[in-house]
């Protein structure tokens, strides 16, 4: 399940002051979620009917706002669950 051309390294912004040595120490490896686990993902209805009336009456194309959640490992260690249950619809400022 490893898709290397998908994989895009990550770095962080400069600064003036680093908090640790940069080099890079011993082999690369992949830090994609779906490597070791099965994600699946559960999302309640409610949240989703209030994202769509929230949209549907913003006349703006652009929107911005959060859907919270918690995200679990599954009992038997193979799997993790994202569970969204939450709409935060943000602040216009």
């Amino acid at each position: 399940r490893f898709v290397p051309k998908r994989m895009v390294p990550f770095s962080f912004p400069l600064s003036k002051c680093a908090l640790w040595d940069p080099v890079p120490m011993g082999d690369v490896i992949g830090a994609h979620i779906t490597y070791y686990r099965n994600p699946r993902l559960s999302l309640v209805e409610k949240t989703l009917r209030l994202a769509y009336r929230h949209a549907k009456q913003n006349e703006k194309k652009s929107l911005s706002c959060f859907l919270l959640g918690t995200l679990a490992v599954d009992e038997d260690g193979e799997g993790i669950t994202l569970t969204i249950d939450r709409f935060d619809p943000g602040r216009e400022v």
